[in-house]
């Protein structure tokens, strides 16, 4: 009897495992978009001479493919001002290099991208950046008293609006930070930021501790690129109860022959004041 019920026991195992079965499902997939990193940010105390601009192709979510680069285009960056052209030379791995360009503060710039024998275009002026003044390390500034956090405090200038990028990045992290602010409400005033963070497993963070360095980029960004990039952060947050519904998000670079094949990325020009702190 006992034998009798453990093969009907086998067998009701084998035949619940044997009816399962593969479902195909048809995923949405957008079609391949030229995607344009054209970020050339002069750092303060460098010429900004040095500037490489990415270009790559999307591809679907679940594709494994790892070799997007695009070569063979022509990508120039011209002074609407003085009228100088920058070529960014090709280095056939998908980057694009100059090492003569000329920044100069609140000119404006347009990007030429010509691929597969679409003109992609966009404008941007290069915007300035505060100094920091002081950097310092405190536990009550924070949003938990019992963890370190990082403050940054410049003098925002007066009688224009001005918008702000932060990036923070520990030495050892993969990935970094980014934070985004306006001057609305401290127009003219002494900024104080403050950076911490918290363990958490999920998403793979550990709190500071004394003698943990973090890299501080602080952005002068125009408001074009504060308002795409703001939305890009909230996106990349994901999305809780009370968020935005994730949407398509365009940058600023125009497909002049086929305005529907727009491209993927934004060219913008940035002064940025770049600091280290290391944890006392």
């Amino acid at each position: 009897m006992k034998t009798y019920l453990k093969i009907i026991l086998l067998f009701s195992i084998i035949h619940f495992v044997s009816c399962e079965d593969v479902i195909d499902v048809d995923v949405q997939t957008a079609p391949s978009r030229l995607t344009i990193e054209a970020s050339l940010d002069w750092e303060k105390g460098t010429t900004g001479n040095n500037q490489t601009i990415k270009l790559s192709t999307s591809t679907p979510y679940f594709d494994t493919t790892s070799n997007t680069g695009v070569t063979g285009a022509s990508v120039i960056v011209t002074n609407t001002t003085t009228g100088a052209e920058f070529v960014f030379e090709d280095q056939n791995n998908g980057t694009y290099t100059t090492t003569v360009f000329e920044p100069i503060l609140n000119q404006s710039y347009t990007l030429d991208v010509i691929y597969n024998g679409e003109n992609y275009t966009a404008t941007e002026t290069l915007i300035s950046v505060p100094d920091i003044t002081e950097i310092n390390q405190s536990l009550e500034d924070g949003f938990d008293e019992d963890l370190l956090e990082v403050n940054i405090i410049f003098d925002d200038p007066e009688e224009e609006d001005n918008f702000y990028l932060f990036r923070f990045k520990e030495v050892g992290d993969r990935f970094p930070v980014f934070e985004d602010f306006d001057d609305e409400f401290v127009n003219g005033n002494e900024v104080r930021w403050f950076y911490e963070k918290e363990d958490d497993d999920e998403a793979n963070t550990t709190a500071f501790e004394p003698g943990d360095t973090v890299t501080i980029d602080l952005f002068g960004i125009s408001e074009t690129y504060y308002n795409y990039i703001r939305i890009l952060i909230e996106q990349s947050e994901g999305a809780g109860l009370f968020s935005t519904i994730p949407v398509a998000l365009k940058g600023n670079c125009i497909n002049m022959d086929n305005p529907d094949n727009y491209a993927h990325g934004y060219f913008r020009l940035t002064q940025v004041e770049r600091m280290q702190y290391t944890f006392e």
